[in-house]
């Protein structure tokens, strides 16, 4: 933009040559946004406002997107023409509607190659680590188990079998009960198919059988449990991770001593791990679904 606050417009062969190139800082120094100096808050929220409008309605005329945002329709068009010179937007010849591009999804996949797990992971284990004091671990599926890929130490020095990078069995922890839940029923089978059971515990499940029962229990309620499966004395809970495609992309789980177990202990710790599993799943770009888009993935 220039200094005095009027962009200048230039050629328009160098305007093209700006946005084929897909330098946005160009293509911006070449079109005029506001006749005003600088950018203000408002007029950026008027931009998002009109994507916004067009990502949920469509390809839309400039009539109808003014009125629905009750913006003047001058506005309205300056916002556009400085989306589809900048391509983000683009204009239909026989409607004259304007429509997103696929710039947009572009700039997206951009963010979401960015997205670490672990590292959107450890501000909400540590948040519960902070509130609970108990260890809090973050697992993902590796062939016919689970590896610990995270991991928040209790403050109490309790003494677990895990690690980050530790392998445990699918069948006696809660993490892994979460990651064969959201597997169809056959895919479920299959992963167990391959797995040599042993018993840890006294209450460690025996078989493969005993584990797909209760896997349909685990999805309905939303979180697998580890009631001493896994460790004598120790106690587990787990909900599942979302990717941007809908996918389980590892479980987070909080594990407490039987002694520590109050009688709202399970609930309380329950609601906080389905509340960061939420908010980790949404950086991951997951988006709920609908209750009829819900209904179509059920497994089965």
């Amino acid at each position: 933009m220039a200094a005095t606050g009027k962009g200048r417009r230039g050629a328009p062969g160098e305007r093209a040559a700006a946005r084929a190139s897909g330098n946005t800082a160009s293509a911006m120094n070449d079109i005029e946004i506001s006749g005003e100096k600088g950018e203000s808050a408002s007029s950026i929220g008027r931009v998002f406002a009109i994507l916004g409008a067009l990502g949920e309605h469509g390809p839309i005329g400039i009539s109808e997107l003014s009125q629905r945002l009750a913006l003047s329709k001058t506005t309205v068009h300056r916002v556009l023409q400085t989306l589809k010179a900048l391509g983000y937007v683009a204009q239909e010849v026989e409607t004259d509607r304007y429509r997103l591009t696929i710039r947009l999804f572009e700039l997206g996949a951009r963010a979401l190659e960015s997205v670490d797990l672990v590292r959107e992971a450890d501000v909400e284990m540590r948040r519960i680590a902070a509130m609970t004091r108990e260890a809090v671990h973050l697992g993902a599926f590796d062939e016919d188990a689970i590896i610990y890929i995270h991991k928040i130490d209790a403050d109490y020095g309790l003494r677990m079998q895990s690690r980050i990078g530790r392998r445990n069995p699918l069948y006696s922890t809660a993490i892994g009960k979460v990651l064969l839940a959201w597997m169809t029923p056959g895919e479920a089978a299959e992963t167990l198919s391959h797995v040599e059971f042993r018993k840890s515990t006294q209450k460690t499940l025996s078989c493969a059988d005993a584990v797909l029962s209760i896997l349909s229990h685990v999805r309905e309620q939303g979180f697998g449990e580890d009631n001493e499966e896994q460790e004598e004395g120790l106690l587990c809970l787990a909900v599942p991770v979302f990717d941007r495609f809908g996918r389980v992309a590892a479980g987070l789980s909080i594990s407490f001593p039987t002694m520590r177990c109050g009688a709202d202990t399970k609930s309380h710790y329950v609601a906080l791990l389905k509340r960061a599993g939420a908010a980790i799943s949404a950086r991951l770009g997951y988006r709920e679904p609908s209750a009829r888009e819900h209904t179509a993935a059920a497994p089965g």
